[in-house]
């Protein structure tokens, strides 16, 4: 599909009021994505697993304007109270998305909305986020289009939470979700993140996710920021070249059911998305004292164990640790007794693969 497949031409049924909601997950990547070009567009493709307790749920009034505004109408709250510094970000993404929902300014909106897990600590609140409004927006359309399928409802939605946050397009289904053009995937695209359809080995399914919230606070360097500073950058073309070939070899490795072989490449893509950061102009640091602690904790620990537990990262000081279901007991003990002295408050999340957004009544 092109950009012109998600421009309407026009609308039925123009409701006067209403009321949406979704549930929307994070996502964690395997292949990062770091660097974009202009509209959104990734540099280099990238792939995740979708969670499934790190979410966000979003519910979005609509009431019709007597005539149509000359900007965004929209009231926002986060967990219940007023959020203005929110507000920005959403009027961006209005606009970007404004010439494939032209009704944006038929309506006031009222937008609430809350996560299971810290803002801006590293966790994609922005894709859980972003996803959640963009299916809420969805929604409000397909009931102006009655005739709308589901694969088309999806691919807008995903198109449309990119142009938010480019990792949000992966957080509309699950399990596994690409994102970026890749030769190999013959329905991968630029424009919206694709379910992983290629085989998967049984040894994925189930897949836990225990996030470790070594720093709960603002993140210091924003992901914007940091996407942009690709630009121009040393080792940029290198890092490219390197997602391809990670991914390409992750297709492998799922085929096989291969855990040495993935956690080699998911502890390396999490190592080089710090590593370009370190040295970026200006250069800036997201890992703490404790991330680095919990990673050596783990080498040793598996060397010792035998086992596949590994880490990743996100933009930030969070430690993701990921292992198979079938080395779940002993290396969920591992966490407690080892690991969650190293996090902020001893807080850590329990999480696994899940699989997708999901509808709230409202």
């Amino acid at each position: 599909m092109t950009e012109k497949d998600f421009i309407l031409s026009g609308y039925q049924n123009l409701k006067k009021e209403g009321k949406v909601g979704y549930k929307s997950p994070s996502n964690i990547a395997l292949i990062k994505y770091w660097g974009k070009r202009a509209n959104q567009i990734p540099a280099n493709p990238s792939l995740s697993f979708t969670l499934d307790a790190c979410a966000t749920k979003t519910t979005m009034s609509f009431e019709r304007l007597a005539k149509p505004a000359e900007n965004f109408s929209f009231e926002l709250y986060f967990e219940g109270e007023p959020k203005p510094d929110f507000k920005p970000k959403i009027e961006t993404f209005f606009k970007r998305i404004s010439p494939y929902i032209p009704f944006l300014k038929e309506y006031h909106f009222v937008i609430n909305t809350g996560n299971s897990f810290p803002h801006s600590s590293g966790i994609a609140s922005s894709a859980s986020g972003m996803s959640a409004l963009a299916l809420c927006l969805m929604e409000i359309e397909r009931g102006h289009q009655p005739t709308m399928d589901d694969d088309f409802f999806l691919k807008k939605a995903s198109f449309l939470a990119r142009l938010g946050s480019g990792s949000a397009c992966r957080s509309i289904e699950g399990s596994i979700v690409q994102w970026g053009k890749h030769d190999a995937i013959s329905d991968s695209t630029d424009l919206y993140g694709v379910k992983y359809s290629d085989e998967v080995h049984s040894v994925f399914d189930n897949y836990h996710d225990t996030i470790l919230l070594v720093d709960k606070g603002e993140k210091q360097v924003s992901s914007t920021v940091g996407h942009n500073l690709m630009h121009d950058h040393p080792f940029a073309t290198q890092r490219f070249e390197q997602a391809h070939r990670n991914l390409s070899q992750l297709m492998t490795v799922f085929k096989k059911g291969d855990l040495d072989g993935f956690v080699k490449i998911v502890e390396s893509e999490a190592l080089t998305l710090h590593a370009m950061m370190m040295t970026s102009m200006p250069y800036f640091i997201l890992m703490k004292p404790n991330t680095l602690e919990i990673i050596n904790k783990i080498w040793a620990f598996r060397e010792a164990s035998k086992t596949h537990v590994c880490f990743t990262l996100d933009a930030g000081a969070n430690v993701h640790v990921l292992y198979p279901e079938n080395e779940k007991e002993i290396i969920h003990q591992f966490i407690k007794d080892e690991l969650v002295a190293y996090c902020q408050n001893q807080q850590y999340i329990c999480d696994r693969i899940g699989f997708g957004a999901r509808k709230l009544t409202v």
